[in-house]
């Protein structure tokens, strides 16, 4: 039975569908890593769904996010304990930016820090998004998230722009500073379309005060998308 809810929003629709398409792998007996942010969310509501309704049974979640924790907890999916003493069969999330390689940005939601700590210890992460989210160089459309600890965050910046990143300090809606679950700042650094990923990665890894960020290399083994021609399921190639 077709349970996806009717939007007038087609970006919206795309985001269930791709969510609920995904959820589709999640099998009896898995332990499940849930994903944060507006597409995610839908996953988590959709196995929630079938865990209620008998077709899942012995499954347990485990959250990327507070937000998210709540919603599971809410809609009576069990959860794993936050040490995480498991490896995940797989994780379902969202991505801010997707290249073809199936290297992603992550972070928009604010979560990058435990969902990349979730993404390590799945055999399998499934990204989910609406087409928009396909880019040919990550970058390009999204700009890339750094997390950082509160102690010496002007450092933190100014090394980032000797990187060649123009940066913001995240706010909230209100105009104060946002402060991710582990109650780090996150600093947003548009740096471009980003030719060497890995580069970047490793000069932001090696810095003290860097907590973590957005990139996502390596790691993403699907990616389920939807747009106006319908459900797309791409395989990384390994």
């Amino acid at each position: 039975m077709n349970t996806t809810p009717i939007t007038n929003d087609p970006a919206t629709q795309y985001k269930i569908e791709a969510a609920q398409a995904a959820a589709a792998f999640v099998q009896s007996g898995m332990k499940v890593g849930l994903g944060t942010g507006s597409t995610a969310i839908w996953a988590t509501r959709r196995i929630a769904e079938l865990f209620a309704n008998g077709v899942l049974r012995d499954i347990a979640g485990f959250a990327t996010s507070r937000a998210t924790w709540d919603e599971a907890n809410r809609l009576g999916i069990p959860l794993l304990p936050d040490e995480l003493d498991a490896v995940l069969d797989l994780t379902i999330d969202g991505a801010d930016e997707i290249d073809p390689a199936f290297d992603v940005i992550k972070g928009g939601g604010g979560a990058l820090l435990r969902e990349k700590i979730v993404a390590q210890v799945s055999r399998r992460l499934i990204i989910v998004a609406d087409e928009s989210k396909l880019s040919p160089c990550l970058g390009t459309r999204f700009d890339l998230p750094v997390e950082v600890i509160a102690f010496g965050w002007h450092s933190q910046r100014q090394y980032l722009e000797s990187l060649g990143a123009q940066t913001r300090v995240r706010l909230r809606k209100d105009g104060s500073v946002f402060a991710t679950d582990s109650g780090n700042l996150i600093l947003d650094c548009h740096f471009g379309p980003i030719s060497d990923k890995p580069a970047l990665a490793s000069q932001l890894s090696s810095r003290a005060g860097i907590v973590e960020h957005g990139l996502f290399l390596g790691m993403v083994s699907d990616v389920i998308v939807a747009g106006p021609a319908g459900l797309k399921h791409l395989h990384r190639q390994v």
